[in-house]
Parts: structure tokens; C-alpha cells; sequence
């Protein structure tokens, strides 16, 4: 096989690893939630106090305090409070 057929192959090989481990932490850290459901309720107060300060949950510096207040990356409290205002709290803007 010529190798400038094989590095593509290569770097597509190596992105689907990777989008295939970003997938699994992303899996469960939604799984997570869903087996505490005190979590997504604690979330979604919080969520609705930014709210009636007039600050949204999806605000860079929303997203920045969740994601310190849990211990998680700036990606993955994206992600978490997409989820949990998604399946938890519909009315939190």
C-alpha cells in the first residue's frame, strides 16, 4: 500500500479512538447522573437561582462554576448541564 494511501487511514483510525473515548467519558458521566437523581436535582436548583439572578446556566462563567463545584472539565460540565437542564429542568434557561 503507497504511504500516502496508509496516513490517512492512520488519522482516521486515531480520530474515532479518540471521538470513541470522548463518547465513553461523556456516557458516563450522563450515567452518573442518571443513578443520582438528588445530583440533577441539586444541579437544577442551582440552575434556577443563576436563572432568577438573571444569568443563564449555559454562560461561560456558569459552565466554569459547575464544572469546579464538580470536579469535572469545562467540556464535561458543558455537557453535564446540557443534560440535566435537557432531562431534569426544562424551564431553566
Amino acid at each position: 500500500m503507497p504511504q500516502r494511501c496508509v496516513l490517512p487511514l492512520v488519522a482516521g483510525l486515531v480520530a474515532a479512538f479518540g471521538l470513541s473515548s470522548a463518547h465513553a467519558a461523556a456516557s458516563q458521566l450522563l450515567e452518573s447522573v442518571k443513578q443520582n437523581k438528588q445530583l440533577a436535582s441539586q444541579l437544577c436548583g442551582e440552575f434556577r437561582k443563576l436563572n432568577a439572578s438573571g444569568r443563564k446556566a449555559h454562560d461561560p462563567a456558569s459552565i466554569r462554576n459547575t464544572a469546579a463545584s464538580q470536579g469535572l472539565s469545562p467540556i464535561d460540565a458543558e455537557i453535564l448541564t446540557t443534560y440535566v437542564v435537557g432531562m431534569y429542568c426544562p424551564d431553566v434557561r
